[in-house]
């Protein structure tokens, strides 16, 4: 029996540090590390550059992940729009979609919320997050999650107004999680819980 193997790909929407390219290989290298499991194909498209998946493409894959990013998802760049685009169909195709930081507030503007400036600027360094009890989101419905978990994060912006059909799944002093869109395809995180 053949086994199916699933596709990712990872909209790689910042330049690799460095340290991460000599650690991991580049930031693609980190999210197929967290995120992949034996018997899955990951390919990189390095969106903050001009390359992007054409659609053909995009029907062979079976999720997509947007990365982090020093640009401001509250930008107008040629690419980020395009990426805006680029979600919406998506968002119109169920395809499943995960958003980490910068990718969090992309996917949320793209699906008609509101991204900027946070109000009480800067979030860095170890937070505690809260995760809602009521939430009818399936997501974590398998996992016994603690009510509370502590993470790093550092960011600026935030998503000001949610998309519509979007729910906080999960907050800190500053920082909400949502997931929304399709509801059960689309999830969105301010910061990585590792």
């Amino acid at each position: 029996m053949d086994i199916v193997e699933k596709k990712y790909a990872v909209l790689l929407c910042a330049e690799d540090s460095e340290y991460v390219k000599k650690k991991y290989g580049g930031y693609f290298g980190v999210f197929v590390r967290m995120l992949g499991e034996e018997g899955e194909a990951w390919v990189v498209y390095r969106v903050a550059n001009g390359e992007f998946p054409d659609d053909e493409e995009i029907e062979s894959f079976d999720g997509f992940v947007i990365t982090g990013s020093c640009n401001d998802a509250h930008g107008n760049d040629v690419w980020i729009c395009k990426l805006m685009n680029l979600l919406k169909k998506l968002d119109s195709m169920k395809k499943k979609v995960l958003g980490i930081c910068f990718g969090h507030q992309i996917l949320a503007r793209a699906l008609r919320g509101t991204t900027g400036r946070a109000v009480s600027g800067w979030d860095m360094g170890v937070t505690t997050i809260h995760f809602s009890s009521s939430s009818s989101s399936t997501l974590f419905s398998s996992l016994k999650m603690p009510a509370s978990l502590s993470i790093i994060e550092c960011h600026r912006d935030e998503v000001k107004e949610l998309p519509p059909k979007a729910e906080v799944i999960g907050w800190s002093e500053k920082t909400g999680f949502c997931q929304g869109g399709n509801l059960e395809m689309a999830l969105a995180l301010q910061a990585v819980i590792m």
